[in-house]
C-alpha cells in the first residue's frame, strides 16, 4: 500500500514515537499525498523530543519539514517524483510513474485478492438488523441490514473471521404485546381495545389482521395465553423477515440467536448476574436488583431484575454479550436503529464489566422517502410506514443498497425514490455500474491476451492515464479506512470516484486505433480497472451487469 510506504519513509526520518498521518489532498497542487507531521513535531515541548539536536529550531515547522524532506530525499527512493515543503509546515509528495506501474502489475497479478489481508486478525461478531419479529422490516432495519452485510464483507477482506448475527428477541414484553394485539384484532380484548391508553400499546397494521384471519384455530388455542400466541405469530413473522433479507435484499447471516433458547434457557442470565455480583457492582433497592453503571460514567444506575422478579432487557442483553465472549470472539460490533441512543452507554458498561473491551455500537439515523419533492409515508401493507420489502420491490436491491451505503450511518438521509429508479448517469449506482460495463465491453471487443511483463507501461504517461492509475492504487487504503472507521460509505464513495475517473479517461484518451504498444498498455489499464470494480462490487454486494 502506497500510503504505508510513505509512512515508513517518514518513520525513518522522524525517529520519534509520534502518530504519523498521511492524507490525500483534494487539490493535486498540494501533492498526491501530504503529511502534517512537522506541524505536530513543532507543537511538542523540547523535552518531549529526541530530535532537538537535529532540529535546533524545534518550534519552526517549516525548518522541521525541510529537514525531513532532506532525509527522505537521501533515501534515494523511486516512489516519489518529487517532494516539496509548503507553509505552514506540510510535506507534499508526488508519486513516480514507476510506483504506479508496479501497482498496476500488482492488481493484474492478484486480481480478486488485490488488497486482501491474509493475516489472522481474530474473531469479530457483527450483530445487525435484530428487529423484533413483531411485524415487517422498516427502512431503518434495511439501512442497518445493508451496512452490517457490507461491513462484514470488508472486515473479512481485511483479515478478520467474522460472524454475522441476527439476535432474535423472541420472548418478553414485545412478544406478549404482539399476542395481545392479535387478540384485540380478533375481538378477545375489547375492553383494552376500547381505551385509548391501552390502544397505544398494541401493534397496528394490516399485517396483524391478515395473520389473525389465517390462524383462527391458534388464536382460540392461546386466547388465554397471549405470550404463547405472540411467540407463534413471531415465528411466522421471522420467516417473512428471513425471506426479505436473504432472497430480496441478498443479506446473509450465519447465526440466528434466540433470546429465549440461547440466552434464557442456557442460563446466561444467571451467569452474567453472577459476574456482576462477584465484582461487587450489584445492590437491591425498592425490591429490585440494580447495577452500579454510574461508576462507569452512566447517568444513573440500571435495573437488572424488576421488583416482581423479571429480568430486564438490559440483563438479557448483558447475558448475550457474555455468551458471545464465551464463544471466543475478541470483538463485537452492534448496529442499532435511531431509537437506541439512550441504550448505548449502559450496554457498553456491561460489556466492559464482562471483559469485552473491543465492543462498538453504531447507531443508524432515520430515513425519509422522497418522491417529487415530497415525503412518502404510507404503506399499503402496514397503513403506517413503507416497509423495507416494498422499497426493494420499488427500486431494486442494487439501488436500495447503494443509496443507503452512500450515506454515513450517523447522518439522517433522504432517499430519492425517483432518482433511484432512473436509468441514467444521474443515478449513482447506474453511474458506477456503467463504468464497469464499459470496461467489459472494451475488453470483450479487443480480445487481448498479452503478457503484462512484455508491455511498455511507461507509455501510460498522459494526465488521464496517470490519474486513473493513482485512483486504482488507492483501493487498498480505502479498504483499510472503511474497516478502521467501520463505515462502508468510504467504499461506496470511492466507487463513484473511480467511475468518474474512468469515464473521464474514456472520453479523453483513444484506445482502439492507437499505436499497438500504447493500445495494449491502455487495454491492460482497463483490465486492472475492471478488476478493482469487481472487487468493490463484490464487497458492496452490488451486481455487475453484462450490458446496460
Amino acid at each position: 500500500m502506497i500510503k504505508t510506504k510513505i509512512k515508513n519513509f517518514l518513520k525513518k526520518a522522524v525517529k520519534e514515537n509520534i502518530e504519523i498521518e498521511v492524507f490525500t489532498p483534494e487539490n493535486e497542487q498540494f501533492g498526491h499525498y501530504s503529511t502534517n507531521v512537522a506541524l505536530k513535531l513543532g507543537m511538542r515541548k523540547p523535552e518531549q523530543s529526541s530530535m532537538r539536536k537535529a532540529h535546533a529550531n524545534k518550534k519552526n515547522p517549516m525548518a522541521i519539514a525541510t529537514n525531513l524532506k532532506s532525509q527522505i530525499s537521501n533515501l534515494k527512493s523511486d516512489v516519489f517524483n518529487k517532494v516539496e515543503v509548503a507553509a505552514p509546515g506540510f510535506i507534499n509528495f508526488w508519486l513516480s510513474e514507476k510506483v504506479l506501474q508496479n501497482e498496476l502489475k500488482e492488481i493484474l497479478k492478484k486480481k480478486s485478492s488485490y488488497a486482501k489481508v491474509s493475516a489472522d486478525k481474530g474473531k469479530i461478531q457483527v450483530e445487525f438488523v435484530s428487529a423484533n419479529p413483531t411485524g415487517p422490516l422498516t427502512l431503518a432495519n434495511g439501512r442497518g441490514g445493508f451496512m452490517g452485510d457490507v461491513l462484514s464483507n470488508i472486515l473479512k477482506f481485511c483479515g478478520y473471521k467474522t460472524e454475522r448475527e441476527y439476535y432474535v428477541n423472541d420472548t418478553g414484553n414485545q412478544i406478549l404485546t404482539l399476542g395481545k394485539s392479535i387478540l384485540v384484532n380478533a375481538g378477545f380484548l375489547e375492553e383494552a381495545h376500547s381505551t385509548s391508553s391501552g390502544q397505544e400499546n398494541f401493534y397496528k397494521g394490516v399485517y396483524i389482521g391478515d395473520w389473525a384471519k389465517k390462524h383462527k384455530l391458534i388464536i382460540k388455542k392461546y386466547k388465554d395465553n397471549p405470550l404463547k400466541l405472540g411467540q407463534s405469530a413471531a415465528k411466522d413473522f421471522l420467516t417473512g423477515i428471513k425471506k426479505v433479507l436473504q432472497k430480496e435484499a441478498k443479506i446473509s447471516f450465519n447465526r440466528w440467536t434466540s433470546e429465549e433458547k440461547d440466552i434464557h434457557k442456557k442460563s446466561y442470565i444467571e451467569k452474567v448476574l453472577k459476574i456482576f455480583k462477584n465484582k461487587n457492582l450489584v445492590y437491591e433497592k425498592d425490591s429490585a436488583v440494580w447495577l452500579k453503571t454510574t461508576e462507569f460514567g452512566d447517568d444513573k444506575d440500571r435495573v437488572l431484575v424488576t421488583s416482581d422478579g423479571f429480568p430486564t432487557y438490559f440483563l438479557a442483553d448483558s447475558g448475550h454479550y457474555s455468551e458471545t465472549k464465551e464463544r471466543g470472539f475478541s470483538g463485537k460490533i452492534a448496529i442499532w436503529g435511531p431509537d437506541h441512543h439512550g441504550y448505548v452507554k449502559r450496554i457498553q458498561t456491561a460489556a466492559e464489566i464482562i471483559g469485552f473491551k473491543n465492543s462498538e455500537i453504531i447507531i443508524t439515523q432515520a430515513v425519509r422517502l422522497i418522491s417529487k419533492g415530497k415525503e412518502v409515508k404510507m404503506s399499503k401493507r402496514t397503513g403506517e410506514f413503507v416497509t423495507f420489502e416494498e422499497l426493494i420491490k420499488e427500486v431494486g436491491a442494487d439501488a436500495a443498497r447503494f443509496f443507503f451505503l452512500m450515506h454515513s450511518p450517523d447522518s439522517h438521509m433522504d432517499f430519492d425514490l425517483d432518482l433511484a429508479k432512473e436509468q441514467s448517469m444521474k443515478n449513482p449506482v447506474y453511474y458506477a455500474q456503467y463504468a464497469a460495463v464499459r470496461c467489459q465491453s472494451i475488453l470483450r471487443k479487443a480480445k487481448i491476451n498479452t503478457d503484462v511483463r512484455k508491455l511498455k507501461l511507461n507509455l501510460l504517461n498522459t494526465k488521464e492515464d496517470l490519474d486513473l492509475m493513482r485512483m486504482l492504487a488507492r483501493f487498498p487504503e480505502i479498504i483499510e479506512e472503511a474497516a478502521e472507521k467501520l463505515n462502508p460509505q468510504v467504499l461506496a464513495r470511492y466507487s463513484l470516484d473511480l467511475a468518474r475517473q474512468f469515464h473521464n479517461f474514456y472520453e479523453k484518451e483513444r484506445i482502439v486505433g492507437e499505436e499497438k504498444n500504447l493500445m495494449l498498455a491502455r487495454l491492460i489499464l482497463i483490465s486492472a480497472t475492471l478488476t478493482v470494480f469487481k472487487n468493490i462490487f463484490k464487497l458492496l454486494g452490488i451486481g455487475l451487469p453484462k450490458k446496460m
